[in-house]
C-alpha cells in the first residue's frame, strides 16, 4: 500500500519500511530517472539485518513532481523532512547516482541524522552544464522516451545488457515512467551542483561505491570522494553506472560488510 508524507513546501513523497520492527534503519534514495524499485536486487539481503527505508525523490515514482528547477540542497532537505515526520532521529544512509549526490549533503549538513554514510556510482560535481542542458531540452520536447535506450546504455555494459534484459526491462520502464517535469528539475540540481568544498566536514564512516566501467560517474570521481572525506573507504566493482543491478552481490555484500560494522 502506498504511503506519503507531506513536506512543509506541499509536496508528497511516496514511502515504505520493510524488514524487522526493532532493526537499525537503514535510508534508500534512488538515481535519477528511477524509483525505490531499482533497490530490489538488495532488498532480501537487506531486510535480513535492517529496517529499510525507500521513498520516491521528488519529481520520480509515485512522489510529486512540483515545477522545478530543483536543487540538491533541497533534495537534502526533502530526505530530512522524510525522516522529521516519521519519527526517525538517525539511519544508516544508502544513495547512489542523485541519492549519493543527496547522501553528501546530508552528510555535510545534517551529520546528526546519519551513522554510516554509503555513496555509490557518484560525484561531487557533474561539469559541464552544456549536456545537461542539451539533455533538458530533448525531455521537454520529445518526453521520456527520447532517451531511455542512450541511458540504458550508459547504465549497463553491453555483455550485462545482452545476457540480462530481465534486469534491464524494469529500469527501462521506470525511466519511461518519470515525470518530464520532475526528471527536467532534477537534472538541473545535478547540473547546478558543487559539493566539493563541504566533503572534508562529513564525520560520519562513509563507503564509496564505484563502477569501474561507469562512463556517467567515472572511477575517478570515486576516487576523489574517497580521498576528500576523512576515513573513507573505497570498492571498486566491474560494472558501469547502476552497480547495485550489475553486480548485485557483490554490491549487496560490500553494504552488508559496511553497514554491519
Amino acid at each position: 500500500m502506498a504511503q506519503f508524507v507531506t513536506l512543509a513546501d506541499g509536496t508528497r513523497l511516496h514511502w515504505r519500511l520493510d524488514g524487522p520492527e526493532g532493526a537499525p534503519i537503514l535510508l534508500l534514495s534512488n538515481s535519477l530517472g528511477t524509483n525505490m524499485e531499482m533497490w530490489a536486487p538488495q532488498m532480501p539481503a537487506l531486510t535480513q539485518h535492517f529496517r529499510v527505508l525507500r521513498y520516491d525523490s521528488r519529481g520520480h515514482g509515485l512522489s510529486d513532481a512540483p515545477a522545478g528547477p530543483y536543487s540538491i540542497d533541497l533534495l537534502g532537505r526533502d530526505a530530512v523532512g522524510l525522516l522529521d515526520a516519521l519519527g526517525i532521529e538517525k539511519v544508516r544512509f544508502v544513495g547512489l547516482s542523485k541519492g549519493g549526490m543527496v547522501g553528501q549533503w546530508l552528510g555535510a549538513n545534517a551529520p546528526d541524522r546519519l551513522s554510516h554514510l554509503v555513496l555509490c556510482n557518484t560525484a561531487a560535481e557533474m561539469a559541464p552544464a552544456e549536456p545537461w542542458n542539451a539533455r533538458i531540452a530533448l525531455v521537454r520536447a520529445q518526453g521520456m522516451g527520447a532517451i531511455v535506450n542512450g541511458v540504458v546504455e550508459r547504465w549497463f555494459t553491453e555483455p550485462f545488457r545482452t545476457a540480462h534484459p530481465e534486469a534491464i526491462a524494469p529500469i527501462a520502464a521506470m525511466l519511461h515512467a518519470t515525470p518530464v517535469e520532475g526528471y527536467t528539475a532534477c537534472c538541473a540540481a545535478v547540473r547546478d551542483m558543487d559539493q566539493r568544498a563541504s566533503l572534508p566536514r562529513i564525520p560520519m564512516p562513509t563507503l564509496v561505491i564505484g563502477g569501474r566501467q561507469d562512463p556517467a560517474t567515472p572511477l575517478a570521481r570515486s576516487h576523489e570522494l574517497a580521498s576528500a572525506i576523512p576515513g573513507a573507504r573505497l570498492v571498486e566493482l566491474d560494472a558501469a553506472h547502476l552497480s547495485n543491478v550489475e553486480q548485485a552481490e557483490a554490491f549487496t555484500e560490500a553494504l552488508l560488510s559496511f553497514l554491519k560494522d
